[in-house]
């Protein structure tokens, strides 16, 4: 007997959602959509706000923002089957994912916190997901036979997000770095060597480079946060605000004994 095809809610329709949407219409999934600023595309039946969408449906994918996750969730139980699964795909922070599962628990739903590991477009359903919580299972088991690439994590709501964040503030602060030295290099007159130095230093990366980094920086934290405080003066002189300057001198500072 073949699996029962979900039905699917998706609250968000923007950039992200929209993509996944037209997945699971191309899979033959009926989809209720809502978004109160894009309209939905064809093959989906729009609906008027979260309770007309979500109402009927098995699985619920919130695909709006971090800051209206919760109000989504609020409004979208009014009609919420009950024992259907509400899955979060915001970029929230571990608490607001477990304040998601709370009230979804108190409602007598499901709740999976799912984290989006690569951005959407392009890979739409396929994008690689890890999900964590009481319905992150039965989560996976509904989207894998769509095409879709979920890791399930043995733990609470918050730890798909955290996972997530943890390796943001390694990836986004690269670039954050990144982006502020280029602007520092195109100030000083010399984008072009600093470009060919980073692409460098990155395309040699290996096993030992993360104790490196990490040792150096306990090792010599005196040093380094006296030179790091002098890049942020030469910042100042290039009228390139030393942000991310300042942050690595005050974290060095924090780590002399």
């Amino acid at each position: 007997m073949a699996a029962k095809v979900p039905r699917i809610a998706v609250l968000g329709l923007g950039e992200a959602g929209g993509a996944i949407v037209a997945d699971l219409v191309a899979a033959g999934v009926g989809v209720r959509g809502y978004d109160p600023r894009v309209p939905a595309p064809a093959g989906v039946v729009d609906t008027g706000g979260e309770a007309e969408a979500v109402e009927g449906s098995d699985l619920v994918l919130s695909v709006n923002t971090a800051s209206a996750s919760v109000e989504a969730l609020r409004a979208g139980l009014v009609s919420a089957t009950p024992g259907s699964l509400w899955a979060d795909l915001n970029t929230a922070s571990p608490a607001v994912k477990r304040l998601l599962g709370e009230l979804a628990d108190e409602a007598g739903i499901w709740f999976a916190d799912v984290s989006l590991m690569a951005p959407v477009p392009g890979k739409g359903l396929r994008t690689p997901m890890l999900a964590s919580g009481p319905g992150a299972l039965r989560y996976a088991d509904l989207l894998r036979p769509l095409g879709a690439t979920v890791d399930v994590l043995d733990g609470p709501a918050g730890l798909a997000a955290e996972r997530k964040l943890l390796r943001s503030v390694f990836y986004k602060g690269l670039a954050a770095a990144v982006v502020e030295a280029l602007d520092a290099a195109r100030s000083a007159g010399c984008e072009n060597w600093l470009r060919e130095h980073i692409t460098t230093q990155l395309t040699r990366a290996d096993a030992t480079t993360l104790d490196r980094l990490t040792d150096g920086s306990h090792r010599h934290a005196v040093r380094r946060a006296a030179e790091m405080q002098a890049a942020a003066d030469m910042l100042d002189d290039l009228d390139v605000p030393p942000l991310m300057t300042t942050a690595s001198r005050d974290l060095l500072r924090r780590l002399i004994p």
